[in-house]
């Protein structure tokens, strides 16, 4: 396996990388902050297990677990992500609609892949954002993801002003594409060379609906049943309010998601969904009861990939360029014929 496109040289300097790092981060979190009416939060790198508040991504990935020694050897969990704790906050918080919260959140996901854009390490912007009920239609999750789009291209800019090298190339609008229209349009591919080709074509999308099963039998991606909803019918007969955003990456010449987001599920939608996925017992956790009970607001949300951005827009062919974390031996090797640190 190659971990750097041939002929692979940074841009910038480790130095002017690091300081660069910083700019993308300050500026996006702000830009995104004032888009999306967004205030920042303190966020646990912890929860107790069995409380339902961890995500479960996928539903198979295995948490980080440790004893609380002065709490009775009581079980912990590093977040995976914290999906579902933001909704949570939303209303402890007592947050209106059209407000909401964002953090930043680490994590650790040790069955995740190692190469060139994974990491067992995960850094992003969590967002929540409290919505109205009627709101729950794909017209508002687009205008989400424009709003999102809007502010990945003003600090795409702003980098480019500050160092000229790295030039803009994304385009101006996002393209809006369903899980279920690629498939009907390239049924003979994968769900990842299905991202491959629209990324290349349009520069940015939006893939809608990830989570439900296609026509094939298969989902185009996994999804937790207790967060974004993944059922309710959009448009055109399609389902799912969520999905990635998903742009083209010119130095590794390949697809490259920023995000993952969606609206969240409502008490039905969270029945159903569980229902769906044969794990019924959950609503009986700590998160779910609430929920159900109708403590938590109706809200959209998702995490945007500071590391992945920081790779993105400062022109990096591998994570380890932006982000401190474990790598292969050979990635070592080859990112040293490229003259090229991983932290």
């Amino acid at each position: 396996m190659k971990y750097f496109p041939e002929g692979y040289r940074s841009i910038l300097s480790n130095r002017e990388t690091e300081r660069a790092i910083k700019m993308v981060k300050d500026t996006f979190q702000r830009e995104l902050s004032g888009s999306l009416q967004l205030s920042r939060v303190t966020s646990p790198l912890f929860v107790r297990s069995g409380s339902g508040l961890n995500d479960d991504l996928n539903g198979v990935e295995r948490p980080v677990t440790f004893p609380l020694g002065n709490m009775n050897e009581a079980k912990m969990e590093i977040v995976q992500s914290l999906a579902k704790w933001k909704r949570m906050e939303l209303a402890d918080l007592g947050f209106k609609p059209g407000y909401g919260l964002y953090t930043d959140m680490n994590a650790l996901r040790p069955d995740d892949d190692i190469d060139e854009i994974h990491s067992i390490y995960v850094d992003q912007w969590d967002w929540e954002r409290v919505m109205n009920y009627g709101e729950r239609n794909l017209d508002y999750l687009k205008k989400t993801v424009r709003q999102i789009y809007s502010a990945i291209r003003r600090t795409e800019f702003l980098i480019h002003e500050t160092y000229e090298n790295l030039e803009p190339c994304l385009p101006e609008e996002i393209t809006f594409i369903h899980t279920e229209e690629a498939e009907n349009l390239m049924p003979e591919l994968s769900p990842e060379e299905r991202e491959k080709v629209l990324a290349r074509k349009y520069g940015a999308i939006f893939l809608i609906g990830i989570g439900a099963d296609l026509a094939n039998g298969k989902p185009h991606g996994g999804r937790a049943p207790d967060y974004d909803d993944w059922t309710t019918e959009s448009e055109k007969g399609f389902h799912g309010l969520n999905g990635d955003i998903i742009v083209w990456d010119h130095v590794r010449n390949n697809s490259l998601e920023l995000s993952s987001m969606g609206i969240r599920v409502s008490r039905e939608v969270l029945l159903a969904q569980l229902e769906k996925r044969g794990c019924p017992e959950r609503k009986e956790l700590y998160w779910h009861r609430r929920l159900l009970a109708g403590e938590f607001p109706q809200t959209i949300g998702g995490g945007i990939g500071q590391s992945r951005l920081c790779m993105f827009l400062l022109k990096k062919a591998h994570i380890g360029e932006v982000q401190s974390s474990v790598w292969q031996k050979e990635a070592y090797e080859e990112a040293a014929l490229c003259s090229t640190h991983l932290f």
